[in-house]
Formats: C-alpha cells, sequence, structure tokens
C-alpha cells in the first residue's frame, strides 16, 4: 500500500451475541480509540449475525470500501465460529489447518494439561496465505489476509491481538482536537458552527447537547483537524463568536 496521508477503516462485529443484547460490544470503541491513535479514521462500524452468507457479503463490501477491515469474533472452537471460514470464502481461497497454528495451540494444551480436542483443532484451520497475529492469552492465533484483520471476540484477547497488528498498518496524519463546553442550546450556535463548517472544508465539526440538570445544560463542541494552525484559527473564531454573542463556555 503506498503511503499516504489519510487512512480509513471499517469494523464488522460478528455475533448472534452482540444482536440480541446479551453481550455488550466494547471492541468497536476500542478500535476506533487506537485508530484515532495512529490515524486511522473509523467510516464504518457493522454488527452481523453467525450467518455466513451474511459475513461474506459484508466483508467484500467493506475491505473494498476502506483501506483496512477489522473483524471481532467467531474465531472460537464451536460450531458457530464460522469467521475463518467465511473470510476464505469471501477470498476465494482454501481454509486448511495451519501447521505454525497447530503447533502453537497444541504445545499450549499440552502445557496446560488439557486434551487437544477435534474442537479445538478447529482454531487452527486458517484460509491458505493468512499471516498469524499472535495471541498471548489463549494462543488460538487471530489472522489477517491483505487488508482483513481477524480478531476474537473477547476483549482482552481482541485488544492483545490489535496491539500485536499495528505494526502491518500504515499510519496517516494524527487528527488534533480541541473541546469547547458551551453554555447554551445548539440553536444560538449552529449559525457559527455553520460558518465555520463553510469556510475550512478540512475540518470536522461536532456539537453533543447534554442536560444534567434545569441549570447544568448545554453543548460540547468539538473542532477536529489534521493541521494544528487551521485548529486553532478555528477555534478562536468560534470563541470570538461566543463573546460577541456574551454566551459562555469553558475550555
Amino acid at each position: 500500500m503506498n503511503k499516504k496521508d489519510k487512512y480509513s477503516a471499517s469494523i464488522l462485529v460478528i455475533g448472534d451475541e452482540i444482536l440480541s443484547g446479551r453481550t455488550q460490544d466494547t471492541n468497536s470503541n476500542q478500535i476506533a480509540k487506537k485508530m484515532t491513535e495512529i490515524g486511522i479514521n473509523i467510516s464504518d462500524i457493522r454488527v452481523v449475525p453467525d450467518t455466513k452468507e451474511i459475513i461474506i457479503e459484508s466483508i467484500n463490501e467493506l475491505r473494498k470500501k476502506t483501506d483496512y477491515l477489522f473483524t471481532t469474533g467467531g474465531i472460537g472452537p464451536t460450531h458457530d465460529d464460522i469467521t475463518a471460514e467465511s473470510i476464505a470464502s469471501a477470498f476465494g481461497v482454501e481454509i486448511n489447518i495451519n501447521q505454525e497454528a497447530f503447533s502453537i495451540l497444541k504445545a499450549y494444551y499440552d502445557e496446560i494439561g488439557s486434551p487437544f480436542n477435534e474442537a479445538r483443532q478447529r482454531m487452527a484451520m486458517i484460509p491458505v496465505g493468512a499471516t498469524l497475529i499472535d495471541n498471548p492469552i489463549s494462543k488460538a492465533p487471530g489472522f489477517k489476509l491483505e487488508n482483513v484483520f481477524v480478531f476474537a471476540g473477547i476483549p482482552k484477547i481482541m485488544t492483545s491481538m490489535l496491539e500485536n497488528s499495528i505494526k502491518y498498518l500504515d499510519k496517516g496524519k494524527i487528527v488534533l482536537s480541541q473541546s469547547i463546553k458551551v453554555n447554551a442550546v445548539e440553536g444560538d450556535i449552529a449559525k457559527a458552527l455553520r460558518l465555520l463548517d463553510s469556510e475550512e472544508s478540512e475540518l470536522k465539526i461536532g456539537s453533543y447537547p447534554f442536560f444534567n440538570s434545569d441549570v447544568d445544560f448545554g453543548v460540547n463542541v468539538v473542532i477536529k483537524s489534521v493541521d494544528e494552525e487551521r485548529l486553532i484559527k478555528s477555534v478562536d473564531k468560534f470563541k470570538e463568536f461566543l463573546n460577541q454573542n456574551s454566551i459562555n463556555f469553558d475550555n
């Protein structure tokens, strides 16, 4: 991949348990935070069931739409762990026992004195051509195939796989941000935000209302840019508008 200023990524969360509400997804939040730190913009987060056709369709759409795709869930030993085979089908490659993964898993289960049975051996089934991603916690590896990174669904394990994947990623320009807590309602500041947005196309401006009580309410305005000088200039311009209109604010 040629080096460039901006990189995008998408996240595919796989699992019926997420859609049913039985398990809360924290993985996408963790991935998004890490990508923001290294200058990669998350443009799409999607949750899908353990249905092979839907997983394949989503993988093929997202891996072509963004520079990177991260998937979480569905690479364990049970019957509904179908992510690896879905990835293989999406890429049109075979899926076989990966000897490196097999050896890692066998050594781990021998060490802890548990049988390396057929179900556990399923976790060594990896699409042909994939690169393993180390899992120092439970040893069952994740993997990457081209721009698709496949992580476990268990948050602690996912985080370790994510950290071990950073070396494979090209980093973009870091997005800088500044937050201003405005003691007003959105309607009072909408004009200024529209003006900033129209003048500075590279800016990203978010307004997030809050209401804690009848006397504690307002809007948190977040202004973002990869250009520090442009960010400072825009923040100053917004504060000038607030002062001119006698609107209180906090940095």
